[in-house]
């Protein structure tokens, strides 16, 4: 749902324990003062043009040849989106929304189904909790079935991974799920 301090946070550790560049870009540019409930309501005027766009743009102005991605939530569900530029030789989401919400939806936002298809889905790492309402049993078995690898932690609710302050964090599966995006974006990016 946009930067804050934990992603900042998170950039920076990321960058120096895997000793690479490392952009967040921001979804809601210019409207950074929205609170929580303002971004939900303005996430159905996002677009996967720009959005999808900004990624491929930060990735670029590395000028790195390879690129990986990383999204929680929001972010996942544009992470598994990214499948469709290319631009990126791994992927990782981590609980991103299998198919848009209902309250999200508008007229620049696709299925990410949809831009899975259009890519390479074996490409993408996804990390889920079964107890996760973003991510039912059958949405998860379409990412299978349209060859995205899925890792599954059973009865681990939306955002047990990347907040340590979240109710739902589950420290075990946390650092699993660490281990196993940084060897899925390390031993077969090409980095």
């Amino acid at each position: 749902m946009g930067l804050r301090q934990l992603f900042d946070e998170m950039a920076a550790r990321l960058a120096e324990e895997w000793q690479c560049c490392v952009v967040v870009p921001e979804p809601y540019p210019g409207e950074e003062h929205l609170d929580l409930e303002g971004r939900f309501a303005a996430a159905s005027s996002l677009t996967d043009e720009r959005v999808l766009g900004d990624m491929a743009a930060a990735a670029d102005r590395t000028g790195a040849e390879t690129a990986t991605a990383i999204g929680f939530c929001m972010g996942g569900m544009y992470v598994n989106k990214a499948v469709s530029t290319g631009r990126f030789n791994r992927l990782v989401s981590f609980y991103g929304m299998i198919h848009v919400p209902e309250g999200w939806r508008g007229p620049g936002q696709g299925e990410p189904l949809e831009h899975l298809s259009n890519g390479d889905p074996s490409s993408l790492l996804a990390i889920v909790g079964t107890a996760d309402p973003y991510t039912p049993a059958e949405g998860v078995a379409e990412l299978r079935e349209s060859g995205v690898q899925v890792v599954e932690y059973s009865e681990a609710e939306h955002g047990f991974v990347h907040d340590p302050a979240r109710p739902a964090h589950r420290p075990v599966d946390a650092a699993d799920a660490w281990q196993r995006a940084s060897r899925w974006l390390w031993q077969f990016s090409g980095l």
